[in-house]
C-alpha cells in the first residue's frame, strides 16, 4: 500500500496570469503558498486483475479505458498501470469548487502515488508538468499552470509561466519571525457558495482577447515582487493594499468572480478591520482569504460569525509518500 499526501494552495496575486492565452504574449507571475490541507491518494494492490476506485463514488472496471474519473484513468495511462489495483482519493475539506486548487492536487497525488508504487522515483518538475498535461492537453480544463506546480513543490514559491509552456520556480525564502508574522495575519472563511470553476475560467480565459482585460491581468503581474516584498519585510499593511489592487482588478476580468453574497461578506470583514481579502481561486464562491493584522481579528471574527472559518498554517513541504508497505512483489 501507497499514501501520498498532497497540499492545497492560496495564490496572493497574479492569478490567472498562469493561462497559455496570457503567458504566450507576456510573461506570467503569481505568488503562492501551500497550506496544512490535504488530499490524499491511496494505492494498493490487488490479488485479481479488477481497478477499483473510491470517492464520492465507487467504480469497478476491468480496463483502464472504462474509468469514469477522468484524473484516475489518465494518471494510470500516464504512469503505465493497468490493473489488479485500488486506488482511493481523500481530502480534508470537500474538493468541489474550494478555489483551493484541489483538482491539481489530487492529480499531483495520484500520479505521486502511481509512481510509488511501481518503485519510480520522481521529481516534483515531473509530477507538476504530467499533471498540467493531464488537466489541460488531455482533458481541456480551461486552467491555468500554477495549481500543478504549487502543489508538487510546497512552499512559498514565485511561479513564472512563459511561451513554450515554461514554468520557473523561485522560492521565497522569509525569515522565521517575519513569516510567522504574515501567516499570522491570515483568514480564511468559507462563503457557502459551491461552484464549478471551469465556467468562469472560460470566461476569464476568452476575455483576454479584449485589450483592457489583458492590461488590466499585465497590471496584476507587476503586484507579484512588491507582493514579495512586503510580505519578506513583514509589511502586512502593504501586503493588503497590494491584495486590495489585485481583487479590484479581478472583478474586471469576467462576469462572476463576485456577487452580492461574497461582496456583503467583504465590506463586513473590511469594517470590522481586515486589510483587504480575495476570493480563493477563480472565484464566485469557495473560500474568502482575508488579511487582517492580530489587534483586529476579534473584531473580524465577530462580524463573519455566521460563516465557518477555516483555521489553517502554512506548509513548506509539496507532495510527499507517507506510507510505503508493499507487502508482496508487484505484478
Amino acid at each position: 500500500m501507497i499514501i501520498v499526501k498532497t497540499p492545497l494552495r492560496l495564490s496572493f496575486v497574479g492569478g490567472g496570469s498562469d493561462m497559455k492565452k496570457f503567458y504566450n504574449r507576456c510573461d506570467g507571475m503569481v505568488v503562492s503558498t501551500t497550506i496544512d490541507k490535504y488530499v490524499y491518494a491511496i494505492v494498493k494492490e490487488r490479488f485479481d486483475d479488477m481497478i477499483y476506485i473510491n470517492y464520492s463514488r465507487k467504480e469497478c472496471v476491468e480496463q483502464v479505458d472504462a474509468i469514469q474519473h477522468d484524473l484516475v484513468r489518465e494518471a494510470m495511462k500516464i504512469t503505465g498501470v493497468q490493473k489488479g489495483i485500488e486506488i482511493t482519493t481523500l481530502a480534508d475539506i470537500p474538493s468541489s469548487g474550494s478555489g483551493l486548487g484541489s483538482s491539481s492536487s489530487i492529480t499531483v497525488a495520484l500520479l505521486h502515488a502511481l509512481y510509488a508504487f511501481q518503485n519510480t522515483l520522481v521529481t516534483a518538475e515531473q509530477l507538476a508538468m504530467e499533471a498540467c498535461q493531464i488537466e489541460i492537453d488531455i482533458l481541456g480544463k480551461p486552467i491555468g499552470r500554477q495549481d500543478q506546480y504549487a502543489a508538487a513543490y510546497g512552499g512559498i514559491n514565485k511561479f513564472v509561466f512563459a511561451k513554450g509552456d515554461t514554468t520557473r520556480r523561485v522560492a521565497v525564502e522569509m525569515a522565521n519571525a517575519r513569516k510567522r508574522k504574515f501567516a499570522s495575519s491570515l483568514l480564511l472563511y468559507y462563503t457557502g457558495i459551491t461552484r464549478s470553476a471551469d465556467t468562469i475560467l472560460s470566461r476569464q480565459r476568452s476575455n483576454l482577447a479584449d485589450r483592457d482585460k489583458f492590461k488590466g491581468m499585465c497590471q496584476m503581474v507587476e503586484l507579484v515582487d512588491p507582493f514579495i516584498e512586503n510580505m519578506s519585510r513583514g509589511n502586512i499593511k502593504g501586503c493588503g493594499a497590494l491584495m486590495e489592487e489585485n481583487w479590484r482588478l479581478k472583478q474586471t476580468m469576467a462576469s462572476g468572480i463576485s456577487n452580492p453574497q461574497i461582496q456583503e461578506m467583504y465590506e463586513r470583514a473590511t469594517s470590522a478591520g481586515a486589510l483587504a481579502g480575495k476570493v480563493a481561486g477563480a472565484g464566485g464562491g469557495g473560500f474568502l482569504l482575508l488579511i487582517v493584522p492580530r489587534e483586529r481579528q476579534n473584531q473580524v471574527f465577530e462580524a463573519l460569525n455566521d460563516h465557518r472559518e477555516l483555521p489553517f498554517m502554512l506548509e513548506d513541504s509539496g507532495s510527499k509518500v507517507i506510507f510505503d508497505d508493499r507487502s508482496y512483489p508487484s505484478k
